[in-house]
């Protein structure tokens, strides 16, 4: 009986563990590739899975905020691991990911679907997204993972001993998640609902959020060990290398 109760919370914890999970067998097996192709990756199903609204802890929710929660924990690895530019590299290869997915789906929709087809109308309920969404989804991205870049850095420059991992970790992804949860809503939200109704959106919305965000210390944490056993004597060889070619 109360795995039936509480099944879409069982389920939204199984989805936190297999997401994060996910981010460092991309970065265990695959390196920094392996995380610059699951920022495009979780981008584009993220975009998908906020469609889909369940309820959870007694809340009404989209999914989405975890596999999005997870591409700030890509780039807070790529930070911490391989410094600024290469975060910003990431952010803008999930913003070209994102644009170039509403670029050619749109264009998909526009020929027009043969008697035989079945798949017209659930294409076009996923991807026929209102500009409005659309505009407030990919400016929410950019600015937000920009700043969680930028606060990365900045704390890192305040709290940059090994074991302070957390406290730059978190402080730079929660402000960057409610900066995310403000702009998305506030482009594509506002004036679509009552004030009151709006602002509970925005709450519930950041408020699951920042339960990703913390849920992610760990696994950061996890993916620092990965790099030094088994990337960095890797990368500091293949830099050895091309250095004296």
């Amino acid at each position: 009986m109360c795995a039936m109760i509480f099944k879409n919370e069982l389920l939204w914890i199984i989805l936190v563990l297999l997401n994060f999970g996910i981010v460092l067998l991309a970065y265990r097996f695959f390196g920094k590739i392996g995380l610059y192709a699951w920022i495009g990756v979780a981008v584009i199903l993220a975009n998908i899975q906020v469609l889909k609204t369940v309820q959870l802890f007694s809340l009404v929710a989209t999914l989405g905020n975890i596999i999005y929660g997870t591409t700030f924990l890509t780039t807070d690895i790529l930070s911490e691991v391989y410094g600024k530019a290469a975060a910003r590299k990431a952010v803008f290869l999930g913003f070209f990911s994102m644009l170039s997915m509403t670029a050619v789906m749109w264009v998909c929709l526009q020929f027009t679907p043969d008697a035989s087809d079945f798949a017209q109308g659930s294409m076009e309920t996923i991807f026929s997204v209102m500009p409005r969404i659309a505009l407030g989804s990919l400016s929410a991205y950019l600015i937000s993972q920009l700043h969680d870049v930028w606060a990365f850095a900045f704390w890192k420059r305040l709290f940059n001993k090994p074991h302070q991992l957390w406290i730059r970790n978190n402080l730079s992804t929660m402000v960057s998640q409610l900066i995310d949860s403000v702009i998305f809503c506030s482009i594509a939200l506002l004036g679509l609902f009552e004030a009151d109704v709006w602002m509970q959106i925005l709450l519930t919305t950041y408020m699951l959020k920042l339960i990703v965000a913390m849920l992610d210390t760990p696994f950061i944490y996890i993916a620092r060990i990965i790099h030094v056993k088994y990337h960095k004597s890797k990368e500091h060889a293949y830099s050895s290398n091309s250095g004296g070619g």
